[in-house]
């Protein structure tokens, strides 16, 4: 597994994407509605095909039927980085050998099909710090799609009370690449190069 895309959550979308652009300087680009779990979103598309995501409940959407992911049923305060996406080649053998990713939900948003592990209750384990994994059932990844800015993640950090437990977890699956665990508070960091220089969500 790698990681595919980080995702900032807020109250609203409006909220999450303006904090995410004052944060870098530069735009991000329309996305679409997922209907399933009611939630929409606006995409930057980072160097070495990895993305990043603001996201937030749609109020336009009905009340999906389900928790939607990333605990966006409980959000609250200021628009963060919440979550980390991990691309695998294969879902169900890695949720077989990884059940707290939760259960295979098929989803799909205009031409992209994809599917995703899902805990019931929308929270990860690790206190949301666990990666979702994403399996795409398109030819050309959704980071091809999106128009670059000049910006590249150099570092994503999660921080854990048991982020050595994590990381001993992850390893034999996931390819470090940019990413660093430590132990601490809950939550993700992530240092981003931009045309401004190094911006840190």
């Amino acid at each position: 597994m790698r990681l595919d895309h980080i995702a900032v959550a807020g109250r609203t979308l409006e909220e999450a994407a303006d904090w995410v652009e004052q944060q870098l300087g530069v735009p991000l680009q329309k996305g679409g509605e997922h209907e399933r779990f009611g939630t929409h979103n606006k995409l930057l598309g980072l160097d070495d095909g990895v993305y990043l995501e603001a996201i937030a409940s749609n109020p336009n959407a009905p009340t999906p039927n389900q928790a939607r992911w990333f605990d966006l049923d409980n959000f609250d305060g200021s628009p963060r980085l919440t979550n980390w996406i991990c691309q695998v080649d294969d879902l169900d053998e890695t949720l077989r050998d990884l059940p707290q990713a939760g259960r295979i939900v098929d989803l799909s948003r205009g031409d992209l099909r994809w599917r995703m592990g899902g805990p019931e209750n929308g929270i990860l384990s690790y206190d949301n710090c666990f990666p979702a994994f994403i399996e795409w059932q398109t030819p050309q990844h959704p980071s091809a799609m999106l128009t670059r800015r000049g910006c590249r993640l150099r570092s994503l950090t999660v921080s854990h009370p048991s982020a050595e437990e994590l990381r001993h977890t992850l390893a034999p699956y996931l390819e470090l690449g940019v990413m660093e665990f430590e132990i601490g508070a809950c939550g993700l960091a992530a240092e981003i190069e931009t045309p401004s220089g190094i911006r840190r969500l």
